[in-house]
């Protein structure tokens, strides 16, 4: 048993991984199509001529590529990164959500177990916090840039 690499049509990624686990073969375990791998999709299953069988009906889906992958190369893919993640206190940023959306600010806090930021809005008259979801802003200018 392995995790091996299915070469793709490029943004047909995820539609391969959804094709190959219906296919419901005892054999084949899980399909995992990240974002961050363009033209790849890795699968987990017994052995690579099962794969080799049900590709051969799937659209989209190239080859093997030889050999196969540990665990331990694929961890990453498993777990999300938080959308906190590369902002640092001090940065200007944008709001892209909610009602101050499209405002300037500077990040005041970062709170990566809520994955929050609260910021201090640039145009407002008296400062005021507010606190809003990592993915709701965007970073314009970092002072570690």
């Amino acid at each position: 048993m392995g995790i091996f690499a299915v070469k793709t049509t490029a943004s047909q990624e995820r539609t391969v991984a959804d094709m190959i686990i219906n296919r419901e073969e005892s054999e084949i375990h899980a399909a995992l199509a990240p974002d961050s791998l363009t033209s790849y999709v890795m699968v987990e299953a017994d052995g690579d001529a099962v794969l080799e069988r049900v590709l051969e009906d799937i659209p989209h889906a190239r080859s093997i590529v030889p050999g196969k992958s540990d665990i331990s190369e694929v961890e990453h893919f498993l777990s999300p990164k938080p959308d906190v993640e590369g902002i640092a206190e001090g940065d200007i940023v944008e709001l892209i959500a909610g009602p101050f959306k499209g405002e300037k600010a500077q990040v005041q806090r970062i709170d990566e177990g809520k994955d929050q930021v609260t910021v201090e809005l640039y145009e407002a008259t008296v400062p005021i916090p507010v606190t809003v979801r990592g993915d709701q802003i965007r970073v314009l200018d970092s002072d570690e840039r």
